[in-house]
């Protein structure tokens, strides 16, 4: 299969993408045994191709074990940046995609985007102390939005963190949603990986100045729900939210920060 968009029809010969891409040179963005992300520079604009190279048997047997479905290639990004653009959901501007092979193991696919220019990932924000309380206020119902949308689209993320949205100065509130190699799209999104998505993304701010207040306003904007009627109706689903991203934390901390012990039991 291969897909190039429109306004993208000469950037790569018809046919050629994986081999145009494994010769443009550019930086290795980051290295993996069976996957390489590199940015590139073509006619002054940059992308960045995330190339996979067939991920084994043994990775596909490991998977099926688990009772996961494995990442076989670049697929999953292609159909899951399509489907959140459709839905209106910012992300990286799709410009190819292409998967040769129908051995599943050795399977080889490529996906290129437009690189997000002069953007920083909201942990960065985080991080450097640059979200103030007012910045947060108007972040929340974009951040649960998109949640909620991505999901009662049938769509889960898997790696649902502060560090893969991207936040362009010039439309603070509106963040990229990136990193969607290992997202999944059903009919509808099963609640396991619901908690999965939410769990992870309280995890990735429990270090943060977030407040009780912030986490019960993300919940009622979640939900659709007043406060009051989720904590009441969605209880289990929030309990088990909070076990999540409890455990994300423990695995990589002593204890959890006070503000989040005392959320329990919620």
């Amino acid at each position: 299969m291969e897909f190039i968009a429109d306004e993208y029809k000469g950037l790569f010969e018809p046919g050629c993408i994986l081999e145009d891409v494994s010769g443009a040179g550019g930086d290795v963005y980051r290295a993996l045994e069976n996957r390489q992300t590199v940015r590139f520079t073509r006619h002054g604009t940059r992308y960045f191709a995330k190339t996979h190279l067939g991920v084994g048997w043994a990775e596909i047997f490991k998977n099926l074990m688990q009772l996961r479905l494995p990442v076989l290639g670049a697929e999953n990004e292609f159909r899951a940046i399509r489907a959140l653009a459709e839905m209106g959901i910012d992300t990286a501007t799709l410009v190819a995609y292409t998967s040769k092979g129908l051995n599943p193991a050795r399977r080889r696919s490529c996906i290129v985007t437009r690189a997000l220019e002069n953007t920083a990932s909201l942990e960065e924000l985080f991080e450097a102390g640059r979200v103030s309380v007012s910045y947060k206020r108007r972040l929340l119902p974009k951040l649960a939005g998109i949640a909620r949308m991505m999901h009662d689209h049938g769509i889960n993320h898997r790696d649902f963190y502060l560090c893969h949205f991207l936040v362009d100065p010039a439309r603070p509130v509106a963040p990229y949603l990136i990193d969607l190699h290992r997202a999944q799209i059903r009919a509808r999104t099963p609640r396991r990986w619901r908690v999965k998505d939410i769990g992870g993304l309280f995890f990735s701010g429990f270090d943060y100045n977030i407040t009780k207040r912030d986490v019960f306003r993300f919940m009622a904007l979640y939900s659709g729900k007043p406060l009051r009627r989720t904590l009441q109706e969605d209880k289990p689903f929030w309990q088990a939210v909070f076990r999540r991203a409890c455990r994300l934390y423990l695995q990589d901390h002593a204890r959890l920060p006070a503000w989040v012990i005392g959320m329990a039991p919620l």
